[in-house]
């Protein structure tokens, strides 16, 4: 398995604090982050997922769902093993929640990704399934090959990502539909292990550099479906993203911890 050193982090007295997402994970020689997929090894932070797809196929842009990005066509779409957050109703636990050497996976290099792409005739690469934060190295690796063989690239994400790589990944993504779980911060810290800062933070970032934005909230009864929490969300989107912004709600069933 490939192990490539990764961006964003920083010596601590013989630790390693990863600088990717909010979580700021703290690491001692050869632990791993919350995100299951970077170790310090050797006081190098690494990537365990780098060119190691789980998943990957062709989908409708809709599936995203990215309904008013390119409709009608067609996405290549790829995933990795692990993620930063925890969802109790996770729909793709199974390779969310997994270790990298606990699944099987391709080994596919971004430029790979990009034959692959122009061998399928789809116009999209979009980095979905699970959480693309987490292979990051891997997704601005594939979106700047991409970006030369005029590709768009999309990502389906929860968002919890700090600003300063989010910046850096902007000016290669055209796309980005973005979970936006509730707008209860204890609902994101009992349900997902995260928070909601960040999410908001970063999707005002994305809108800032003219991302093409769609927002999804999953509504799972009795925990994030209540009137306020809708009209709150509404109102969010409005202010802050404008009122032309799509936004899908989505439907709960029971999978996972839920």
């Amino acid at each position: 398995m490939v192990k490539k050193e990764v961006m964003f982090w920083k010596s601590m007295a013989g630790k390693i604090q990863c600088q990717l997402c909010p979580h700021f994970c703290v690491l001692k020689d050869r632990e791993i982050g919350k995100c299951k997929v970077r170790k310090n090894l050797g006081d190098k932070l690494v990537s365990l997922v780098y060119g190691r797809p789980c998943s990957i196929s062709l989908d409708p842009i809709e599936k995203k769902p990215l309904y008013h990005f390119l409709p009608g066509q067609k996405a290549l779409s790829i995933a990795t093993a692990g993620c930063n957050l925890k969802c109790g109703h996770c729909q793709n636990y199974e390779i969310s929640q997994c270790s990298p050497e606990k699944i099987r996976t391709l080994e596919l290099l971004p430029e790979n990704i990009v034959k692959e792409t122009k061998k399928s005739k789809a116009k999209i690469i979009s980095y979905t399934y699970t959480e693309p934060t987490i292979f990051y190295e891997y997704m601005l690796d594939i979106c700047k090959l991409s970006k030369k063989e005029k590709i768009k690239n999309t990502t389906v994400t929860n968002g919890f990502i700090n600003p300063e790589p989010l910046q850096k990944l902007c000016k290669f993504l055209d796309g980005s539909n973005i979970d936006l779980k509730s707008m209860d911060d204890e609902f994101y810290r009992s349900v997902c292990s995260g928070r909601l800062e960040p999410v908001l933070e970063s999707i005002k970032i994305m809108k800032e550099n003219n991302i093409w934005i769609e927002i999804t909230n999953l509504l799972i009864p009795e925990l994030n479906d209540s009137t306020e929490n809708i009209e709150k969300l509404v109102d969010w989107i409005r202010k802050n993203l404008g009122k032309d912004t799509p936004l899908h709600f989505t439907a709960f069933y029971p999978t996972y911890k839920l």
